[in-house]
């Protein structure tokens, strides 16, 4: 029988090596034209609008308004007309662009006008607007939201609250309503700031209650420390309160002081207590003894032997 077999190709040529660049800045070679051009895509915009751009906008929209309500409704309304989505950053950056140039009657229009679309109801919002309503002189209200958020977060209610209505209360002089809220920091077991405490302090003094002063300054003595973050880190330094400075200055919150030094000394080291105090006094006391030995040597070389 015949049998077909079938042989190997022959190569006549021998393999080459094709050596493939890894490089990144290799360029795409089209056949016979060169590289490529690359070209701009005409479907990305170039200039990008943040939120911060925005709420400028926002702030320069509703400045030159009069303060009718209808007037600045209709240009926030206007202004987010096109918005897929509430721009809940773009209001609250520019709520804080109008609280760092005090124009407190639009913080207090931007902040219903968001409360009454529904965003924005966290503690920061409310804060904002209670101090805009302190500030602009409109006490009543103040209380209403006061009132309001009180009997809503009863137990959760922050401190800075507590020390916000005690401020408006103690700059207008309504005694009787700043206790009744002091009374209820008590019950509810908040701890008290100094602040809150040179507050009621002082009225305690104005009255003529100088045992309640004596017990209120028994009950919450000053704290000999702080925390303080600098640079992000959370540093430890000693409290220096001016009691005298602090009980003459009514309608004014006292905020402690340091020299550069105690702040410098702290950040390069942020995990060790800054005691200065102890340090001068320490020197003063080496002092004293410093000059009373060499009081003793003079006296005892005028002894005759």
């Amino acid at each position: 029988m015949l049998t077909l077999t079938y042989s190997l190709p022959v190569f006549t040529r021998r393999l080459e090596f094709i050596k493939i660049s890894h490089s990144r800045s290799s360029v795409v070679l089209c056949a016979a034209k060169g590289p490529r051009p690359r070209y701009p895509r005409v479907w990305k915009a170039n200039k990008r609008i943040g939120t911060i751009s925005k709420s400028i906008k926002l702030v320069e929209s509703i400045k030159g308004l009069s303060n009718v309500k209808e007037e600045v409704y209709g240009a926030l309304d206007s202004f987010i007309a096109w918005e897929l989505e509430f721009p809940l950053i773009t209001v609250k950056k520019a709520l804080k662009t109008l609280e760092n140039q005090k124009e407190w009657k639009r913080i207090i229009q931007v902040s219903k006008w968001m409360l009454s679309k529904g965003q924005g109801r966290t503690m920061g919002t409310y804060f904002t607007l209670l101090n805009a309503l302190a500030e602009d002189g409109r006490v009543e209200e103040a209380e209403e939201l006061w009132t309001k958020l009180f009997s809503q977060y009863l137990e959760s209610m922050p401190r800075m609250f507590f020390d916000k209505m005690i401020s408006i209360y103690y700059r207008h002089g309504i005694h009787d309503k700043m206790f009744e809220i002091f009374a209820d920091m008590e019950e509810l077991g908040v701890q008290p700031n100094v602040s809150i405490v040179t507050k009621v302090g002082n009225v305690f003094q104005e009255l003529g209650m100088l045992d309640k002063y004596h017990k209120l300054k028994q009950k919450y003595p000053p704290p000999k420390w702080e925390y303080r973050y600098i640079k992000g880190k959370r540093v430890k330094i000693r409290a220096n309160y001016e009691n005298d400075g602090a009980e003459k200055m009514p309608s004014q919150e006292k905020e402690t002081v340091h020299s550069s030094e105690e702040l410098l000394a702290a950040e390069s080291n942020p995990n060790e207590d800054v005691v200065a105090e102890e340090g001068d006094q320490n020197s003063s006391d080496l002092l004293e003894e410093a000059e009373s030995s060499l009081d003793e040597l003079t006296i005892d070389s005028r002894t005759p032997p």
